[in-house]
């Protein structure tokens, strides 16, 4: 029963962690199509703090990724490892390990 909320608790913060991402992508379109204006102080609030949380994480992938230009599969490779390691962890848990 323990090991299930704490895969409960990590289930949870996995899927914080990728509204987070999909949050900053797009904004990162709106701010790369001038739909929303980076001289707007909150906006560069929001996007510095998304970044300054999302960098740890993605730093470590976009450096392991080959270089694509300017499309940025980091995020991607993010959300589906959470994913995956999502599955993992429920799958042991229902196994009861």
């Amino acid at each position: 029963m323990l090991l299930y909320t704490i895969v409960q608790m990590v289930d949870y913060l996995i899927s914080v962690i990728v509204m987070i991402v999909i949050i900053q992508f797009v904004m990162g379109l709106l701010i790369a199509f001038n739909v929303i204006n980076t001289r707007n102080d909150a906006v560069v609030a929001v996007w510095r703090a998304l970044n300054a949380l999302l960098e740890p994480i993605l730093g470590p992938i976009r450096r392991a990724l080959p270089n694509t230009g300017a499309v940025d599969f980091s995020a991607l490779i993010l959300i589906v490892g959470l994913q995956l390691l999502s599955q993992l962890l429920r799958g042991l848990a229902m196994a009861g390990y």
